[in-house]
């Protein structure tokens, strides 16, 4: 059985305090899953990593960085290095996700600078790829897709496969006004995803996990965790209440288990 990967991205939500007591609870509702079985991480705002890192046993719940620049310091108002990253302990950073892309005009390109920037201090990149609702309707999904891989991955070892992870993400399947991508349509995608990593990395490729995000709510994670290029679940609004959560996380398993043993 394969590990399943479990985690949320915070956005520019919940404060200190508000994040403090999201993961004491998160911690402690979910302290009796076998961390064998799952990896659970959250990325919080950065104002609150600090305290989260305080807080929070690293063992059962992974912390990381929503952003990151790629150089190690320098005249670069507003932005956070990765040397502040590892004083804090930070062991993961959130790369190209959507609106970083798309609000704020970063690249390929620049993603690449990040992503063997962080490799490079010892921090676990985790690349978000995904296409706009335009470029699934021109059905050019799959070339999207590779094009932000092959660049994003640009010039990376194969050997540092196991310190990578990748999310997918459709554009038009994140925020309020999200919609879900199919099953069907998720698993697909994953498997070109897995397909072109495979051709960037060779066999190494298989240690890179590819988690879905989009949408992902307590009526589809079930159906998705049972995709087979599916390695886990990266989660939205539906994962910011503790108990929720833990709901979500203890049926996806439990389906898993049930369909694979």
């Amino acid at each position: 059985m394969k590990k399943l990967y479990f985690g949320s991205n915070l956005k520019m939500y919940k404060g200190i305090q508000d994040t403090e007591k999201y993961l004491k609870k998160l911690e402690e509702n979910t302290k009796n899953i076998n961390r064998e079985e799952m990896e659970l991480f959250i990325i919080p705002s950065y104002t609150s990593l600090p305290e989260a890192v305080s807080c929070c046993d690293s063992q059962m719940i992974k912390l990381g960085a929503q952003n990151m620049c790629w150089e190690d310091q320098g005249q670069f108002t507003g932005e956070i290095s990765p040397c502040m990253l590892e004083e804090l302990g930070i062991k993961l950073v959130m790369i190209g996700h959507s609106e970083r892309r798309h609000v704020f005009g970063e690249s390929d390109i620049e993603e690449n600078r990040k992503v063997k920037s962080a490799l490079r201090h010892g921090i676990r990149p985790l690349l978000c790829i995904g296409e706009t609702a335009e470029e699934k309707k021109y059905g050019i999904s799959g070339e999207i897709l590779r094009q932000q891989l092959k660049i994003g991955f640009y010039e990376i070892d194969p050997e540092e496969c196991k310190n990578i992870w990748v999310a997918y993400e459709p554009v038009w399947s994140i925020g309020v006004n999200g919609i879900p991508a199919t099953a069907e349509y998720a698993q697909k995608m994953h498997m070109e995803i897995k397909k072109a990593l495979r051709e960037i990395f060779g066999d190494n490729a298989e240690q890179i996990p590819v988690l879905y995000g989009g949408s992902v709510n307590p009526e589809n994670a079930d159906q998705l965790i049972l995709q087979p290029a599916i390695d886990g679940l990266f989660v939205g609004r539906a994962a910011w209440d503790a108990d929720a959560f833990d709901k979500l996380i203890r049926h996806s398993i439990h389906t898993y288990k049930q369909k694979n043993t």
